[in-house]
């Protein structure tokens, strides 16, 4: 009887399923699509005998297959990483750490953050472009020969660069072509090292400017911004083309799509979507409780921004919490009311969530500084990457010392509610209490400043969960319940169906 409603869980373990794979999208072409040799290559090479191989759901189709491709050319044992725990563009270091693996093979688009934990080769697929039908576009949305133009490409793409470079460098002086470049001595792409795509010490003679950014590397002329010049993306729309757009906001966007083979220039409204980025960095500072939400696990120093995070907002006089919860969706967010604005640490890419479904915004680290660091001021320049906020980075703003702000400096004005706010500063070092307080240290004297913390919002709502009410429920003798199945307990009348 116990057999029919549960079963070892031994034998589940040890149980044998016939697997019939789907016909892969491109099986007969598997090796030049997916760089099956260079991959095996690069295992051997390296004598990793665990390989963990992290696919996007689009590629999942071909797995197996690569998998059985790859097995039939090393002696590792390979692991199928099929959901990763945030991004699929980012690199799942920590479900590779579960299996033991000693590297990462990533498939498919990716933001090319960097890494650390683990040796790591990236395989994009070899996407089709008509060249002739890109450089037809080109030349469309280009007329002026003199144009000063950016080359950039979704990473599926890569292959057609010196291809695309050799057609149109003889009619197109001005053209700057980006490489992938990726920092971290242990990243590869199709066996071989990043650091190989360097851009040459001739190239940056006579003051030019090399860029480096977003796993992408190019050179600005002398005397040039990367303001002078437009910028000619390969892809679809979509995160990659969205991010760039929104760093480089000054400058002017075409693209060509190789699935419809069109080109276009990108009308796009920065400005408006600038200026709803600043409409969640007025929440940001309106906000008394922030959500710190963990979206990475993998890009390098993560740690590193989420202590800076935490020490700006509690300068700011705001209270802070931290979730880790692998995706996002509205009904994960939904269930921390208390919670008034989330900021998100993730991927450049991954971090420019559209929130406007969920119940409470979510905002950028950068957005976030701009709200609780006095020193950092808005002026239409956005910043995606995270680790440019950092100390030693490019945006790097260090906080204000709250003793040398003026009086008029501690209050502003909402600019979504219109009411009067105070901005408040506590010391750099959090107040050691054994309760909650809402008194903050600053310039040797108390002042209140009413924290809206979490407690105080539990406190204030009608219901508070399960109330085990000690004492006040009173003891009642135990007593026999119904026998017998819902549709008919034996103490109940039996109906005679034939009458």
């Amino acid at each position: 009887m116990t057999d029919a409603f549960s079963t070892n869980s031994e034998l589940v373990l040890q149980r044998v399923l016939d697997v019939t794979a789907e016909k892969a999208v491109h099986c007969g072409n598997l090796d030049e699509h997916y760089q099956i040799k260079a991959t095996c290559h690069f295992i051997n090479d390296h004598q990793f005998k665990k390989v963990a191989l992290q696919f996007p759901d689009e590629v999942l189709v071909d797995s197996i297959a690569i998998a059985a491709e790859i097995e039939k050319g090393t002696k590792a044992k390979l692991f199928i990483l099929g959901d990763t725990s945030y991004g699929s563009c980012c690199v799942d270091e920590v479900a590779a750490e579960h299996v033991g693996a000693d590297c990462i093979v990533h498939y498919g688009r990716a933001c090319l953050s960097p890494s650390r934990r683990l040796p790591l080769m990236y395989v994009f697929e070899r996407k089709p472009v008509v060249l002739e039908t890109c450089v037809s576009s080109f030349r469309e949305l280009y007329p002026n020969r003199q144009s000063h133009v950016i080359l950039l490409y979704d990473v599926n793409y890569d292959h057609i660069n010196d291809d695309l470079l050799a057609l149109l460098s003889s009619e197109y002086p001005n053209i700057s072509a980006s490489t992938l470049h990726v920092d971290g001595e242990l990243c590869y792409s199709h066996g071989e090292t990043h650091g190989q795509h360097n851009v040459s010490s001739s190239q940056c003679q006579n003051g030019d400017q090399v860029v480096q950014q977003f796993g992408r590397q190019f050179v600005l002329k002398s005397g040039q911004t990367i303001e002078d010049y437009s910028v000619f993306f390969i892809g679809h729309e979509g995160a990659t083309m969205t991010n760039f757009m929104m760093t480089w906001n000054r400058c002017s966007f075409c693209s060509f799509d190789p699935v419809t083979m069109t080109g276009r220039t990108e009308s796009i409204s920065i400005n408006k979507a600038l200026m709803k980025r600043y409409y969640a960095i007025e929440r940001a500072k309106d906000a008394s409780v922030v959500g710190i939400l963990v979206g990475t696990l993998g890009v390098a120093n993560y740690l590193t921004i989420i202590e800076q995070l935490k020490e700006t907002i509690h300068r700011a006089g705001k209270k802070s919490y931290m979730f880790a919860m692998g995706k996002l969706n509205v009904a994960k967010l939904a269930n921390f009311l208390e919670i008034d604005i989330y900021v998100l640490i993730a991927c450049p890419e991954n971090s420019l969530l559209d929130s406007s479904e969920f119940y409470k915004p979510v905002v950028t680290p950068f957005e976030m500084e701009v709200a609780c660091n006095k020193k950092r001021e808005w002026s239409g320049e956005y910043v995606t990457d995270f680790r440019d906020l950092l100390p030693g980075g490019s945006k790097h703003v260090a906080l204000a010392n709250p003793d040398d702000l003026e009086d008029g400096d501690e209050t502003d004005v909402s600019l979504i509610t219109g009411a009067l706010r105070m901005t408040r500063f506590s010391s750099s070092e959090p107040v050691s209490s054994s309760h909650d307080s809402s008194l903050v240290l600053r310039n040797q004297a108390l002042t209140v400043a009413n924290a809206n913390t979490a407690a105080t919002f539990l406190a204030g709502r009608s219901w508070q969960g399960l109330e085990q009410k000690l004492g006040e429920t009173p003891v009642v003798k135990a007593l026999e319940g119904r026998k017998g199945i819902a549709i008919a307990y034996e103490e109940e009348p039996t109906i005679d169906r034939d009458h």
